[in-house]
């Protein structure tokens, strides 16, 4: 089993940033692709950034620029730097860890992010 754990949500105005931290703990696999997801109300989960073991990135077209995804593998933490925030951010963010083999989804329990205009 693999836990974990979101902070850094909150409340900003656009144009301003948050960071939001991940720690996982628990079996974590050594091949696996970490990263960020979110949810707005009335939508559907949607992918923002990921990061592999490789230390590849993938970025939603919609932050790129905007958003860096960042990895501590001493620290099992994956972070996400949000800058020039805008109201369509607002959203809970959740992390997600994938394990490849077999595949299988591990989810935090997300961190609310609010933008104001």
């Amino acid at each position: 089993q693999v836990q974990l754990v979101e902070s850094g949500g909150g409340l900003v105005q656009a144009g301003g940033s948050l960071r939001l931290s991940c720690v996982a703990s628990g079996s974590i696999p050594s091949i696996n692709v970490m990263g960020w997801y979110r949810q707005a109300p009335g939508k559907q989960r949607e992918l923002v950034a990921t990061i592999n073991s490789l230390m590849n990135t993938n970025y939603a077209d919609s932050v790129k620029g905007r958003f860096t995804i960042s990895k501590d593998n001493a620290k099992n933490t994956v972070n996400l730097q949000m800058n020039s925030l805008k109201p369509e951010d607002t959203a809970v963010y959740y992390c997600n860890l994938k394990r490849l083999v077999p595949r299988y989804d591990y989810w935090g329990q997300g961190t609310q992010v609010t933008i104001s205009s």
